[in-house]
């Protein structure tokens, strides 16, 4: 049975911002009681963590964290700050948290003040006003992960792969990706002027994007002769009903083969990959694994119900499949030696969970990376196309995709030769 824990495995956040069904794992109640203390508007626990020692607090605990010098900064602060008069207290409070998480050097792992907790949340539900692309750090770079179908992003001719190096007026380089999303979000018919490097480009070029509403669709099913095309758009909180209803089409129809694409697919819930692929793999076969770094792994298995596995499939990737499709991609690649076709995978192999806090305010953190059934981790390196073919701009502006064409002739090879 799947863990009763849910994930998210978001390969960045959403400019649109769509939302990946990211609010979960919610705590509600703060796991310690606060009480007020010297410094008005600050609460602190009563109790500190049982791992830690506050030095200059009762208690015995075995490892100490010194927090008299933030004391002593917050008290020069509030003495010697030119207009101190100002000051917010519980938004200094914030900001020290986002410091310490920002330490960490995780882009994935976020302290989200109530404000932007609430965001992050509605960003998940319904349609959103933005450009339809979805961004992430990649190598210390902005990095357009995938632009969405009938977007303005994917209008204006963003790829994935490509790096942002300035909004508007803004460098990139020091931005965070909740930075960076403030500055690319904004209101339908808006624009917004990205300074944009590609790799078959020469010198960089600015692209203008209007800003609409966004709507994500999960999936596409459609039939090109006796061969199922099914694109996956995303991994939501429906994407298991979606998909069960998209797969009983395909066992109504006299389908004999099976195009999964996963092209532009950022992730979402581990849960509902792990469902899709049951409807590929026998029950009990490992979908991936999740390593938590302290030696404890956890293994998701296939529970069926395994009805799609007769069906010749391949599967269609490239830098804008990530995270959750991933592990789909590399479920099926290892247990059924499928093939990929396209370019490789981005490489987003951790696992984040969200905990909320009882003033409004979450922390999004990694607490695993993933491995695929082989126990190999794609972290950074991605998955290599078994059949490499490039989707080139001028592809797009022709409305020709070599990449689904190579897979279809793969396709129709392997039911000819029932290989």
């Amino acid at each position: 049975m799947f863990s009763p824990k849910k994930y998210i495995l978001l390969a960045v956040l959403l400019v649109a911002i769509f939302g990946l069904g990211v609010v979960i794992g919610q705590l509600g109640i703060l796991p310690f009681k606060i009480i007020p203390v010297g410094i008005p508007g600050v609460r602190f626990q009563e109790e500190p963590p049982e791992t830690f020692q506050i030095i200059n607090k009762e208690s015995g605990k075995p490892k100490e964290i010194d927090f008299s010098r933030f004391w002593d900064v917050w008290q020069k602060v509030e003495e010697t700050y030119a207009t101190r008069k100002h000051l917010d207290s519980q938004k200094m409070v914030y900001g020290a948290i986002a410091g310490m998480v920002k330490s960490l050097d995780d882009p994935y792992t976020v302290f989200f003040e109530p404000q932007e907790a609430k965001r992050f949340e509605d960003d998940s539900k319904g349609s959103f006003e933005g450009i339809g692309a979805e961004i992430g750090i990649k190598k210390g770079v902005l990095t357009v992960i995938a632009p969405l179908e009938e977007t303005p992003a994917k209008r204006a001719g963003l790829m994935a792969g490509d790096k942002i190096l300035k909004i508007a007026d803004t460098i990139t380089a020091d931005l965070t990706i909740e930075e960076a999303v403030r500055l690319i979000r904004g209101t339908k018919g808006t624009e917004v002027v990205l300074t944009v490097s590609r790799d078959a480009w020469t010198e960089t070029k600015e692209i203008k994007i209007v800003r609409d509403v966004i709507k994500v669709p999960i999936l596409k099913l459609e039939f090109k002769g006796d061969l199922a095309y099914l694109r996956l758009y995303q991994f939501t909180e429906n994407s298991s009903e979606e998909f069960t209803k998209a797969a009983g089409t395909i066992l109504a129809s006299p389908a004999k083969g099976i195009v999964l694409d996963l092209r532009n697919n950022p992730g979402g819930y581990l849960d509902k990959a792990v469902d899709i692929a049951g409807w590929f793999l026998a029950q009990g076969q490992v979908v991936a694994m999740e390593d938590f770094g302290n030696g404890q792994k956890e293994t998701f298995y296939s529970a069926g119900p395994a009805k799609l596995a007769e069906y010749k499939t391949v599967i269609l990737v490239n830098q804008g499949s990530a995270s959750a499709s991933e592990i789909l991609a590399g479920a099926l690649k290892e247990n059924r030696g499928l093939k990929l076709i396209g370019e490789k995978t981005y490489g987003k192999g951790s696992v984040q969970q969200l905990f909320d806090f009882n003033d409004g305010s979450s922390l999004k953190v990694t607490v695993a990376k993933w491995l695929t059934p082989n126990g190999r981790s794609i972290s950074d390196e991605g998955l290599e196309a078994d059949v490499k073919v490039e989707l080139k701009a001028e592809d797009l502006e022709k409305n020709l995709d070599p990449q689904l064409d190579k897979a279809i002739e793969l396709l129709k090879e392997q039911i000819t030769n029932n290989k």
